[in-house]
């Protein structure tokens, strides 16, 4: 990056981190370090609902998608606003009207205090892992532009964030993420533009289009159907994105703490309502953008020299050991196709009715595609502990190298701001959970009292304590993160290994009001047996099993489970 790069991204993170600490300024007591005093209007609740799923991993990793597999991940949110109804019917009158901190406390009134620390123990577990992973996304920046180890970088980056979330609190969450989303959607509008401005004369929106449906990276819609039936392992289409995505949203947005804890801050029941609704509209197009951008950042290389492997640090490295022959090599073989490609790219555009050109077009991606492999695998020898996945790196990849100076800055700290907003709220919401659904309760102080001065200041130090614990926890994870392929994935799937059992649990809790605690406790523990059992299978090909499906599995597992044990149990004790 140049000096100008580095300027405005170290003036832009600056900014945003002093606005934040100086707005986060408020009462020392659980309920401002957490939920803010419940002060937030709905546009402060929309954004940081916002702000803590659009993670750097969205802004990273989304373009790489649709780069590699089109855009037919958008499937994934066509369920959220159906959830975000619901929720707004059910969930949010009920967890205003107790003024509970978290999720979790409804569970013990409900249920009893085994059933509340198994549910809050899954959140902690599936939120810690998944932070980990949203640590390791920006190191991923840093790591590649300076050729720093990714093991220290973790550690840098991570200590930073620790810092700031233990500072701040919701409020500076909250505050932070009002100014990140305006950034954001500026940032990523004027990639999107530089990559259209960037073709050849005569080549414009339209025409990028069309290259990128040729190539099958406008696939929106899929229906998942083949000749063979549904395929349940395929896991982007519009049946799975439906009733799949709908679960995991519900489960997300209405049992994880890092989003329970960002309505949990508004006002009134009104504001927060307003804020997951307006979330609900703006979710998916949004998340639409950002895939379209990876198909069109596809075309653009279309007629433009790509690099066989997206991660530049690892290509040199991997340069300077034996292996450089035979990297060389398929370098030259891909740069040959892609010339070719580039040909009838060119003739596809002024004569798209011609299938002959679709079908030669697909056919030298093909081509490419196994070159890359190839080159990969190669990667591999020659680099054994090397991560070889390069799709998170490839929209970093074009912004370093086209975008105009002072804006290459600009686009780095979108993403570090993405990720550190998303990434205090989790830091924020596990810090939570343990202090109240673990601490205070096995304390036995069951009810917090925010009029004893010496208890709000007590409990206030022994909150960023935990947020500094959770923090360490995070890096550990972000350390043994490398590898793991698409992060925008890698988050979700691990999600679903536990969103469908706990909101298996919190439906019970609402609608099956004759089931009892024992009943959900030893459903919700088989169910989550039964999750981790499917994704194994899956991954070994035993089953196809798509991810999307872990969540519907998981929680109709414990509904009917718990039906089922409840109606032994009634049995057992009519008998006695």
């Amino acid at each position: 990056m140049s000096q100008l790069d580095w300027i405005v991204l170290s003036v832009t993170l600056a900014s945003i981190i002093s606005y934040g600490l100086y707005k986060s300024r408020t009462s020392k007591n659980l309920e401002g370090y957490f939920l803010s005093n419940r002060s937030m209007p709905w546009y402060l609740v929309l954004l940081s609902i916002m702000g803590t799923q659009a993670s750097a991993i969205t802004f990273l990793s989304a373009p790489g998608q649709a780069f590699t597999d089109g855009m037919r991940f958008v499937q994934y949110y066509f369920g959220l606003p159906i959830a975000m109804v619901i929720l707004c019917i059910t969930f949010v009158p009920l967890f205003s009207k107790l003024k509970v901190f978290t999720a979790y406390e409804y569970l013990e009134q409900r249920f009893d205090f085994k059933t509340r620390l198994f549910t809050s123990s899954l959140f902690l577990l599936s939120r810690g892992l998944s932070t980990g992973i949203s640590i390791y996304a920006p190191s991923i920046i840093i790591s590649s532009l300076l050729g720093w180890d990714i093991f220290w970088t973790n550690i840098v980056l991570g200590g930073l964030l620790i810092i700031y979330t233990v500072s701040g609190g919701a409020r500076a969450v909250a505050y932070t993420q009002q100014l990140q989303m305006a950034i954001i959607f500026i940032g990523m509008f004027a990639a999107g533009y530089y990559i259209v401005h960037y073709l050849p004369n005569g080549i414009g929106f339209k025409e990028a289009l069309k290259v990128s449906g040729a190539n099958g990276k406008l696939n929106v819609i899929t229906t998942g159907i083949s000749a063979k039936g549904f395929d349940f392992k395929d896991r982007y289409n519009i049946i799975s994105g439906v009733i799949g995505g709908f679960f995991l949203a519900l489960s997300y947005f209405g049992t994880d703490q890092s989003q329970v804890g960002r309505y949990l801050t508004a006002k009134n029941n009104t504001e927060s309502k307003l804020g997951l609704l307006m979330n609900g509209l703006v979710k998916v197009p949004m998340q639409f953008f950002i895939l379209l951008i990876g198909a069109l950042l596809f075309t653009f290389y279309q007629f433009n020299s790509a690099p066989i492997f997206f991660n530049k640090s690892v290509d040199e490295k991997a340069k300077q050991t034996s292996y450089k022959a035979e990297l060389a090599s398929i370098e030259q073989q891909f740069n040959k196709a892609q010339k070719q490609q580039q040909a009838l790219t060119a003739k596809y555009v002024a004569n798209e009715q011609n299938t002959l050109l679709k079908d030669s077009l697909q056919q030298v991606g093909k081509q490419l595609n196994s070159l890359q492999k190839q080159y990969k695998t190669v990667l591999k020898k020659a680099l054994p502990t090397s991560d070889t996945n390069d799709t998170n790196y490839i929209f970093l990849r074009f912004v370093v190298d086209y975008l105009p100076k002072g804006l290459v800055g600009l686009l780095i700290a979108i993403i570090f701001i993405a990720s550190w907003g998303s990434i205090a709220a989790a830091l924020n919401a596990l810090a939570s959970c343990t202090v109240i659904d673990f601490h205070l309760r096995i304390k036995k102080q069951t009810h917090y009292d925010a009029s004893n001065i010496a208890q709000c200041e007590s409990d206030y130090k022994t909150s960023k304590y935990y947020t500094l614990g959770w923090g360490i926890f995070c890096i550990i994870t972000a350390e043994l993160s490398t590898g793991i392929g698409s992060l925008i994935e890698a988050v979700n799937v691990l999600g679903s290994l536990f969103y469908g059992v706990i909101l298996g649990i919190f439906l019970v809790a609402f609608y099956l009001k004759k089931v009892q605690s024992n009943a959900v406790f030893y459903a919700a523990i088989t169910g989550e047996l039964i999750v981790i059992a499917l994704f194994i299978l899956d991954k070994y090909n035993i089953i196809g099993f798509g991810f999307l499906w872990l969540n519907v599995a998981g929680a109709l597992v414990v509904v009917l489970l718990s039906l089922l044990l409840q109606s032994l149990l009634n049995k057992t004790t009519a008998s006695n």
